[in-house]
């Protein structure tokens, strides 16, 4: 009824708001409260990957690491190579005490994010567990023919117990007469380890009749629950001595202390002597120990020269590697020339023997040194370069960021926003939270620039969502401001907008009246042409008529000239 009403109150959520309760509850240590929570979120979405591998942390916390296998394992079957859902299926096998099946998907994990520390440190452990329990991995040689061998035991075992059935042998009672229960004690002890406190406490419990009667809470029997611890316990212990016994084991050590002071140069293992030495290197590095991480590493490089291809058969590929952590130490004690020299010893080594990944690795580091130092056009070089050889979403997904980080220090903003949509759609592919938290703050802070406000505050209110589903608070006050900044930008960029609008609004209208103006001007001079056309013409007239006056009268002079001499003549004549 109780897994009925919570199926039925689930949905009343969302699966974010269910997601980000259960995170709030894990990181509070409040484990079954942050599985109920994902179990909710997964009653919305049942095939969300991220949700199932949260789910079962809370179940190897609360220490029931058969359920966190099969929520691990479900995950992967939606995506064979999710790197979460690897690590949480090793860490489950491992609770479980499957140390060597938990090694095979700590290595595969490792394979796939090399950067990913929590494989690492899987790998270390499973190792040591394993060696605590077989012996050295150099004393055990592992063949093809080991699972049929392994069947041909059980079927012998098989055939003996039914033949004991019949029949007890003398041979049989002998050996049980030799069977010393202190000795017996004292392996169990030995193999156990600090757990045979654990079983000595468990069977003082059982001897306690009052409280082997009892029940949990839950209505389990408590007599149930401590003959189940006992039993594993005594399973794990039969498991390590079938593996090798415990004089095997000695005998491996004392085999191998012989063999390190006849050769201190060359140890039993040189490959298990690097890898172990990598991993002090790194984790010298990692707590802040760059110069003793610089000197382990010199140390290990010196005697890895000194091995021959016989002796390690990919001791270019460690030379590589060891330049490398050379580099990354020199890096972190501010040698930045050395750092960038030592990770060219890298890529030159990755080059020559073909090495894909070593040298993915070394274009990374050299990257990383020349952004560094301010030169980010030699960055941008070394990182495009490095693209072709990018695997997983994870990886390309920071690559487009630091490239489009780069382009924005350059001030190439539409470069910047560029390589910014490239690193969301990646972290979207990757589902991976922090890396869009990232990818969307580049991208808005390259909208900002290119004045897109709109579209900054679309991209900082997604980084916000993100920041607070990762309990950011730093960045979420970060993007806070940022976002209010851009908001202001926007209000400004209207006001503008509407002032050159206004402006423009008032030219136009401008340019109408002075266009009207000129108009009645026009207007005006053709009137007054006109009226100057007309006083011109009748002036012409009236010139024309004094003309015809004057000739008039000039013709009326010459006519009276004419009588006048006329008269003159007749005069004379008589």
């Amino acid at each position: 009824m109780a897994e009925e009403t919570e199926g039925e109150q689930a949905p009343q959520s969302t699966f974010a708001t269910y997601m980000a309760e259960g995170e709030q509850l894990y990181h509070k240590a409040e484990y079954k409260k942050a599985k109920d929570s994902f179990t909710a979120a997964l009653h919305l979405q049942p095939e969300d990957k991220n949700c199932l591998v949260a789910r079962s942390k809370c179940f190897l916390k609360l220490g029931d690491p058969e359920c966190a296998l099969k929520d691990a394992e479900t995950s992967l079957q939606i995506e064979k190579d999710f790197f979460k859902g690897l690590y949480q299926k090793a860490e489950a096998l491992y609770s479980m005490g499957d140390f060597e099946f938990a090694l095979v998907h700590y290595h595969r994990g490792y394979k796939l994010r090399p950067e990913f520390q929590g494989f690492r440190l899987g790998i270390q452990k499973a190792q040591e567990a394993i060696e605590n329990s077989v012996g050295t991995p150099a004393s055990v040689k592992l063949q093809n023919k080991a699972d049929l061998q392994f069947i041909s035991r059980q079927e012998e075992s098989k055939k003996a117990k039914q033949k004991a059935q019949v029949k007890v042998q003398k041979k049989d009672t002998k050996q049980q007469k030799k069977v010393d229960p202190e000795r017996s004690q004292k392996t169990a002890r030995q193999l156990l380890g600090e757990l045979y406190s654990d079983k000595e406490y468990l069977e003082s419990l059982l001897r306690d009749e009052a409280l082997v009667n009892g029940n949990t809470r839950s209505g389990v029997k408590l007599h149930d629950l401590i003959i189940n611890g006992i039993l594993y316990l005594d399973t794990r212990t039969e498991f390590w001595r079938q593996q090798k016994p415990i004089y095997a084991r000695e005998r491996d050590r004392k085999i191998m202390q012989q063999k390190w002071k006849r050769d201190k140069n060359t140890p039993a293992d040189p490959s298990q002597y690097i890898v172990k030495s990598l991993e002090e290197i790194d984790q010298l590095l990692s707590s802040g120990k760059a110069e003793e991480s610089y000197k382990k590493a010199q140390l290990v490089l010196k005697k890895v020269e000194r091995w021959t291809s016989v002796d390690v058969h990919n001791r270019e590929e460690l030379t590589g590697s060891l330049h490398s952590c050379i580099g990354n130490a020199q890096m972190d004690m501010g040698q930045i020339e050395a750092a960038l020299q030592s990770h060219k010893k890298d890529l030159a080594i990755a080059e020559k023997y073909k090495l894909p990944e070593a040298k993915s690795r070394a274009l990374d580091n050299i990257g990383r040194v020349y952004a560094r130092i301010g030169k980010f056009s030699d960055a941008i070089k070394v990182w495009e370069e490095k693209i072709p050889l990018a695997s997983s979403s994870l990886e390309k997904t920071w690559l487009y960021h630091e490239i489009g980080r780069c382009y924005l220090e350059l001030e190439r903003t539409a470069e910047a926003k560029d390589y910014g949509e490239k690193s969301q759609q990646e972290a979207d592919a990757a589902e991976d939270i922090e890396w869009q938290l990232n990818a969307c703050v580049l991208l808005a802070q390259a909208e900002v620039k290119l004045k897109h406000y709109q579209s900054a505050i679309t991209s900082f209110e997604n980084a916000l969502e993100r920041a607070r589903l990762l309990h950011n608070k730093d960045a979420e006050q970060a993007i806070l401001t940022a976002l209010e900044d851009a908001r202001q930008g926007l209000e400004e960029q209207q006001e503008a907008d509407d002032s050159a609008h206004e402006n423009d609004k008032l030219m136009t209208e401008g340019n109408t009246a002075s266009k009207e103006e000129d108009v009645h001007a026009e207007s005006s001079e053709e009137d007054v042409h006109a009226e100057n056309s007309e006083e011109d013409v009748h002036a012409e007239s009236s010139e024309e008529d004094v003309h015809a006056e004057n000739s008039e009268e000039d013709v009326h002079a010459e006519s009276s000239e004419e009588d006048v001499h006329a008269e003159s003549s007749k005069e004379d004549e008589s």
